[in-house]
């Protein structure tokens, strides 16, 4: 597995298409943000899909890491990322 955290800048009407596609695999957890345990088969799909949705003058950043643990996360504010927050 591979923690991942993928951030995107496009254009307002279609940040929609990559929320859509993103949320099949990670966690929504800002605008544009998104987080999560992923396989590297999984990791490979994503990067096709990400390149796929984007048109000139967008972005997008995956920045990988081998584990969540290796992270440093702190959040202010709720957190959209907690379980507890939906039921």
């Amino acid at each position: 597995m591979v923690y991942i955290v993928v951030v995107y800048d496009m254009e307002a009407d279609r940040t929609h298409k990559m929320l859509k596609f993103l949320r099949r695999y990670l966690t929504h957890v800002q605008n544009s943000v998104l987080e999560g345990d992923v396989t590297k088969g999984d990791l490979k799909k994503i990067r096709s899909g990400v390149d796929e949705i984007l048109k000139s003058g967008e972005s997008t950043i995956i920045y990988h890491v081998s584990s969540e643990k290796m992270v440093e996360r702190t959040v202010f504010g709720d957190d959209p990322a907690a379980d507890d927050q939906f039921l």
